[in-house]
């Protein structure tokens, strides 16, 4: 019977996120708009000429206008962008990265493996801890194709650190004649400030520093599907669209789709759209006002529960010690529950703090309210 229902189900069920991390990389990260289409849609078609078109032209229009480049490119994933990069412009040379900013990614993938199996050679300056524009001019010779600044994703160094600003290492790059290439990774595109988070550069401030090209992820801070988007110079960006290479990572129609309609969202000024930030503008009253709710009518069921105060993050290597304010809803009955309401219909994914099964609504939707208290409830009663 077990097997006849796992074959049943769904390869991959839509879960309520209750766990507190708003781009929970096990879960797809960011939540993605609503209402993308399966069945047919113009995607390499003209419909004026009647003829073959481009199916990136109308992404590349909204990503140039809405992050300020002369071109744009979209492919698989952040880390298949970094390789189309290195392979068409790198292949064979040396890009120089601070030592600092040698990431390991998830799934064990380590920045200097990727970069070898593109075929670029990494020379590494200045120390872990502290990298000099002095020690970047030093590793300058007549191979190097890049300098190369990488985000550090989900780590951060404190104390006795320092790194040069990008419009220093532009400069050198520039009396040199080498480009500066940033991948940015999260794809901060607005002011994280806004929602009580310390802010970082911008994507549109990266390429306003002079960066040649800035590479990120769709699926985290952008809020859309995964994906891998370059912006930058026409130049370079032409030479990558002219790679074997970009055919073997171009996206699919939905990945398209779903990321013009977060663009649109972000072109008319209406962020609240975006699953992502509609969840980051709820106010901790209103969090609060929820979790008493829930917790009342669970309680009316039969189910002790208490509202507390707790802490919700970002996730997906966005902003790694930092923590946002949040309310949940919490059950005395940890790992038990917890296992009933991950094998729910919907599941339910909450994270268990010592003996209690912490419900984070941060991250769920209010529509979700009611399905929360319904599994809930179904979980309790089959214990």
């Amino acid at each position: 019977v077990a097997a006849l229902a796992r074959q049943a189900a769904p390869a991959y069920p839509g879960v309520v996120n209750a766990t507190g991390v708003l781009i929970h990389t096990n879960l797809g990260r960011a939540p993605l708009l609503q209402g993308v289409p399966d069945a047919y849609l113009a995607l390499e078609y003209d419909l004026e000429t009647g003829q073959r078109g481009e199916r990136l032209r109308p992404v590349v229009e909204r990503l140039t206008r809405y992050f300020g480049a002369e071109t744009a490119l979209v492919v698989t994933n952040n880390a298949a962008a970094l390789v189309l990069l290195l392979a068409a412009r790198a292949a064979g040379r040396q890009v120089v990265v601070s030592r600092g900013e040698l990431v390991e990614i998830g799934g064990s993938f380590r920045l200097p493996e990727i970069m070898a199996a593109a075929g670029a050679r990494l020379v590494e300056v200045g120390c872990t801890n502290r990298t000099r524009t002095s020690d970047y001019a030093a590793a300058i010779g007549p191979d190097t194709a890049a300098l190369l600044v990488v985000h550090r994703s989900n780590f951060t160094l404190s104390g006795f650190v320092s790194s040069p600003p990008l419009a220093q290492l532009v400069a050198l790059g520039r009396d040199r004649g080498v480009p500066v290439w940033v991948d940015q990774g999260s794809g901060c595109h607005l002011d994280l400030g806004l929602f009580g988070l310390r802010r970082e550069a911008t994507v549109q401030e990266l390429l306003a520093a002079g960066a040649e090209v800035v590479l990120f992820s769709g699926d985290k801070l952008l809020g859309g599907p995964q994906a891998g988007i370059l912006v930058g110079r026409s130049e370079t960006l032409t030479a990558l669209r002219q790679h074997p290479l970009r055919r073997a990572l171009r996206p699919d129609k939905r990945v398209l789709v779903a990321l013009a309609a977060t663009l649109d969202a972000y072109l008319a000024e209406r962020p609240a759209e975006v699953p992502l930030y509609r969840l980051l503008a709820v106010p901790e009253h209103e969090l609060r006002r929820r979790a008493r709710r829930l917790t009342a009518r669970l309680g009316r069921g039969g189910v002790a529960a208490e509202a507390s105060r707790t802490t919700a993050v970002l996730g997906g290597g966005t902003t790694p010690d930092q923590t946002i304010p949040s309310w949940a809803v919490c059950l005395r009955v940890g790992q038990e529950l917890a296992a009933r309401l991950r094998t729910g219909r919907p599941p339910v994914v909450g994270r268990v703090v010592e003996d209690r099964l912490v419900l984070d609504l941060r991250t769920v939707l209010p529509a979700q309210d009611e399905v929360l208290e319904r599994a809930v409830l179904a979980g309790a009663a089959a214990g």
